[in-house]
């Protein structure tokens, strides 16, 4: 993973499927949290890869979802809020800690930059978030 994250901008999307195979063969929250990251740096470069991240917010694997919700961790003002609210409702409802966790992180992350959009957003899904989920999402919003 430090190798692949020293070598992350020189990915293209046709490392993808190598990324899936080490996501699905190597699979625990440490390493899917580094490529959550250097997955990001590819469809940030390469904004075709984003139906990628839209098919892997509904595969059964429930890591490929992880990764598609928080690839876009540590984008602040860059994240493509349509492609992270599409990512997250594809996966509310989960029972799965791993993924409410994610969504949770993605929604704090991103409210550092956008408090009102995260606000309105756990407002408005609040019945279908997990309690994790919204505890996560809701930590650097004003009360």
């Amino acid at each position: 993973m430090d190798y692949l994250d020293k070598k992350k901008k020189e990915l293209r999307p046709e490392d993808f499927p190598k990324l899936k195979e080490l996501a699905q063969t190597k699979s625990w929250w440490d390493s899917i949290d580094q490529l959550d990251l250097i997955i990001g740096e590819i469809t940030f470069h390469y904004p075709e890869t984003k139906q990628v991240m839209l098919d892997w917010s509904k595969d059964q694997d429930f890591w490929l979802r992880r990764i598609a919700i928080d690839h876009q961790l540590m984008r602040k003002e860059k994240t493509d809020m349509d492609l992270l609210e599409k990512v997250i409702l594809n996966n509310l409802g989960q029972s799965e800690f791993f993924i409410n966790k994610a969504i949770g992180w993605s929604l704090r992350n991103y409210s550092k930059v956008n408090p009102d959009w995260v606000g309105a957003f756990i407002d408005h899904y609040r019945d279908q978030l997990s309690p994790l989920s919204i505890r996560e999402g809701s930590k650097y919003l004003p009360s």
